[in-house]
């Protein structure tokens, strides 16, 4: 399925005009963009700690800057600061910025070698719980959650907002790419009132659509 069909699909399961959406590892706004076009009343609120990709971000959502809140943090299981391991790249992948993670990369040295991590760098980190009561979003209808291994911290800090959540899409690798990273079945455990909705493999990589089945 393309990412198109994939937005569109999920568009088509939330069933409302002005869904509350998490963008949780937004990088460039790609995502965010095909969201606001297939859903232009959707509330949108993003997040995204490399500074570089915050940037282009900025610019390539610069029309929409009045219909999306950029948050330039990441989230986490603690307050704070932690840090954040920027990616980069040789040639043609130069400045490539969407690897990077609070989780130390680990197997993700091998199988995509052509990336590479420069030294840590220092960003602000919040809780998802925290972060919802402070912005008063009590009830949100949709995480797109791309945090390259670090959705158990995530999950850690969210777990009233996600009892709240109706459906999640997130990464997965079950060859822990990066250090500490869950297995599909470990991401899965952690979230036991949601089901499997929709899986879209890459191998031992891919990604998941999760439904809340107490909502």
């Amino acid at each position: 399925m393309s990412s198109l069909k994939v937005h569109r699909h999920i568009v088509s399961l939330l069933q409302k005009p002005d869904p509350v959406i998490l963008d949780i590892g937004c990088n460039d706004g790609t995502d965010t963009r095909r969201f606001l076009r297939l859903c232009p009343k959707a509330q949108l609120y993003c997040f995204e700690p490399d500074p570089r990709a915050a940037a282009r971000f900025k610019k390539n959502m610069n029309p929409y800057l009045d219909k999306v809140k950029l948050f330039e943090i990441a989230l986490s299981n603690r307050n704070g600061t932690i840090d954040f391991h920027p990616s980069n790249g040789e040639g043609s992948a130069k400045e490539w910025d969407q690897s990077g993670s609070i989780r130390r990369p680990k197997n993700h040295l091998v199988e995509h070698a052509w990336v590479r991590f420069d030294r840590p760098i220092s960003v602000e980190t919040r809780r998802l719980d925290d972060w919802c009561s402070e912005a008063n979003l009590n009830k949100i209808d949709f995480i797109w959650m791309d945090v390259q291994g670090a959705e158990s911290d995530v999950i850690a800090g969210g777990r009233q907002t996600l009892s709240n959540t109706r459906f999640i899409y997130t990464e997965y690798s079950d060859h822990e790419l990066y250090e500490g990273q869950l297995s599909l079945q470990a991401i899965l455990d952690l979230l036991p009132s949601f089901e499997l909705v929709t899986r879209y493999p890459r191998g031992v990589e891919g990604d998941v659509l999760l439904r809340n089945t107490s909502l």
